[in-house]
């Protein structure tokens, strides 16, 4: 079952502001309570030269993360090499990452979003030259975020291959590409990879996480084509059943983010 204190205080904000926000000209949002990881895996592109595209996406995704409710001391990011960034990473490490999450999740009790963005192998999605595997990703969820409100995105090649594994009533998962697929955007020269650029892009139009789980599977597709990009990465997305019917009480402000 969902944690039921979570669902309750998404409905009364949603009533809220279908009432007209009586009492508050901006009612709280319903993800400030809920605990993030963003974890950059590598710092290779695609020809092996070093690359920032893991880390400019870890970096905005953090961003468009508050922008759109998330409170700023629930997020920690994760970087290969934290000590070159002043918003001061921590070190992308598979302990590390567990840890935190174990401690946000304890105190922010509403939810959980994890977005790794990094290279990708049929076992897995890389963690600074270790394979984090479906398996082993299942089990920090269920001894984290266990039953409440969890977000996955995966931004790596074959990371469709954490569906099937991850797949829980109460989870939401979208992938960069197919279990058999990679994905693309990754050179030592792109800014981010097309699927994190594709969902910077989105949210801010998106209304929920469903919402912008089906304008970035779009957004690939049409760059992929125009790019002349084969075989195509077709991103995955799967929500549970206990999920999908409360999704659109998470919703996102629309707009611009604030200028800093």
């Amino acid at each position: 079952m969902l944690k039921r204190a979570g669902i309750v205080g998404a409905f009364f904000i949603w009533a809220f502001a279908c009432a007209g926000g009586a009492l508050a000209a901006t009612p709280p949002s319903p993800f400030q309570d809920w605990a993030a990881v963003v974890i950059a895996g590598d710092f290779h592109g695609s020809n092996g030269g070093p690359t920032e595209v893991f880390d400019n996406a870890r970096r905005d995704v953090a961003k468009e993360l508050q922008r759109i409710g998330f409170a700023p001391d629930n997020i920690r990011q994760f970087s290969v090499r934290p000590t070159r960034y002043k918003d001061k990473p921590l070190k992308s490490d598979l302990l590390g990452i567990y840890q935190n999450l174990n401690e946000l999740s304890a105190k922010a009790r509403s939810g959980c979003l994890v977005y790794f963005t990094s290279h990708g192998a049929p076992e897995g999605v890389l963690v600074d030259q270790q394979i984090l595997s479906p398996g082993l990703l299942g089990r920090i969820l269920d001894a984290t975020c266990q039953a409440r409100p969890t977000v996955v995105i995966l931004s790596a090649c074959f990371s469709g291959v954490f569906v099937r594994p991850l797949a829980q009533p109460n989870r939401m998962i979208l992938t960069a590409a197919r279990p058999d697929r990679t994905s693309f955007g990754c050179g030592e020269d792109n800014v981010y990879p097309f699927f994190d650029d594709c969902l910077l892009k989105s949210s801010p139009a998106a209304k929920d996480f469903a919402a912008l789980a089906n304008a970035v599977r779009t957004c690939v597709a049409v760059r992929e084509v125009a790019e002349g990009m084969r075989p195509p990465s077709e991103p995955q997305l799967w929500i549970g059943g206990e999920l999908r019917p409360v999704l659109p009480l998470y919703g996102f402000p629309t707009g611009p983010p604030k200028s800093d």
